[in-house]
């Protein structure tokens, strides 16, 4: 899928969700915003080698709720936890890249890395507890705030529903 989905405007050009996310903020400068993305692979059954992966942005106008888009990817088998949590990270970490280079080049440099989260679908009460600090490492060593869960809302909500 080369496009995004969005519950509001439906499909649209990887170009179009970044106007979106622009004129959205236009519409009330004064408030105050956050850029989130979260990637999913599915319904926490790993074991299936299902390989399609959700990965959603969020503009949240604090306090005022928001609007998402989102894009599903096929990847080749992934077998384990592990290399399935690390192409959902890694996807998430792709995609936050190029959207701040779109970001900056209409908007200038507004835009910087600590005004983007990326929500990872791992926690401390599940398997995926001991990769907690090497995959928030690998998204804060790319400059990048990193939530979990409870907070990882983008991943665990947002992307889990298209997932």
């Amino acid at each position: 899928m080369n496009y995004f989905l969005s519950p509001t405007k439906g499909k649209m050009s990887f170009e179009g969700v970044v106007l979106d996310i622009l004129n959205f903020m236009k519409e009330e400068p004064k408030m105050k915003y956050k850029l989130i993305i979260g990637t999913d692979s599915g319904n926490g059954d790993y074991l299936t080698k299902k390989s399609d992966f959700v990965t959603a942005i969020v503009i949240h106008k604090v306090g005022k709720g928001g609007r998402y888009f989102w894009q599903k990817t096929k990847k080749g088998e992934i077998s384990t936890l592990r290399n399935r949590i690390y192409q959902e990270a890694t996807l998430s970490l792709d995609l936050a890249q190029g959207l701040l280079k779109k970001l900056r080049n209409h908007a200038g440099n507004k835009w910087s890395s600590y005004d983007l989260e990326i929500h990872v679908d791992i926690g401390k009460g599940g398997p995926t507890r001991e990769m907690i600090k090497e995959v928030v490492g690998m998204i804060e060593g790319n400059g990048f705030s990193a939530k979990i869960k409870p907070q990882a809302y983008g991943a665990s909500s947002i992307a889990h529903k298209h997932a």
